[in-house]
């Protein structure tokens, strides 16, 4: 039996157990070739119904209805907006996510980028942020904490978790951007090991954002430490679609509710 067939994988984080949330895989999902699994993407090639019917198994899953699925349209910025009741018509450009409203499901699309959910249990407030190399350095982490804060959490009590993301191992960088980083902090140069070629390095995306969690003050923070570049039966990557010479890729999703 093809493993996407299967029923829809969550993956867990005991540092959110007091949640309803899940990192969940490609398996279970509608869509077929390239993107076969789940892939819950609209701004992909995929069929726009295959999208939704796999979106739809994710409320399921999550028990809420479709429109309480609050998604955003991603830019890879630092932008984070408060998700209330149902998903506006246009989507918000932001890349975290907050709430305090009970029975509203937050949700990040990843496909090598970190997603984080983040959950302050005793304030009752949830957080979702998707994180790449360039939110992550432009501090949409921190971000993420501050408008949980202004919600209601305390920054101690705040846990976060990472989920499937591209490992050190699979993601060389250029001399530009280790530079980036480095002008950024020089203490940045850790996260960063030498490539087979000069000139070229490995970038460590989870440590560097399981640094920045800290750096933030909250309660507790880990990564799953699942590569999606890795695992081709449960995991979208979109570095492993440039290497095949794909003409595009699926889009994982993570979501967390009250």
């Amino acid at each position: 039996m093809c493993p996407h067939s299967l029923k829809l994988e969550m993956i867990s984080s005991p540092l959110l157990e007091a949640t309803h949330h899940g990192f969940f895989t490609r398996r279970g999902g509608a869509s077929s070739g390239i993107f076969e699994g789940l892939n819950c993407g609209p701004g992909s090639s995929d069929q726009a119904g295959i999208v939704e019917t796999n979106r739809q198994r994710v409320a399921d899953a999550m028990e809420v209805p479709i429109e309480r699925l609050f998604t955003i349209h991603q830019t890879h910025s630092a932008d984070v907006v408060v998700a209330e009741t149902e998903q506006p018509t246009t989507k918000p450009k932001a890349d975290g996510l907050v709430t305090a409203t009970p029975g509203t499901a937050i949700a990040i699309l990843t496909a090598d980028c970190q997603p984080v959910l983040f959950a302050d249990t005793q304030a009752r407030v949830i957080g979702a942020a998707h994180a790449g190399w360039r939110g992550a350095l432009d501090g949409v982490l921190d971000q993420t904490v501050d408008q949980m804060i202004a919600l209601g959490a305390t920054r101690e009590n705040i846990h976060a978790a990472i989920g499937p993301s591209i490992s050190q191992a699979a993601y060389e960088v250029g001399e530009e951007f280790f530079e980036r980083f480095y002008d950024d902090d020089p203490d940045n140069a850790r996260f960063f090991a030498n490539g087979k070629e000069a000139g070229k390095y490995m970038f460590d995306l989870p440590a560097y954002g399981l640094m920045r969690l800290r750096a933030a003050g909250i309660g507790d923070a880990e990564w799953t430490r699942h590569c999606t570049y890795s695992d081709d039966t449960r995991f979208f990557s979109f570095r492993r679609s440039v290497h095949r010479k794909e003409a595009d890729y699926g889009r994982l999703i993570s979501a967390i509710r009250l």
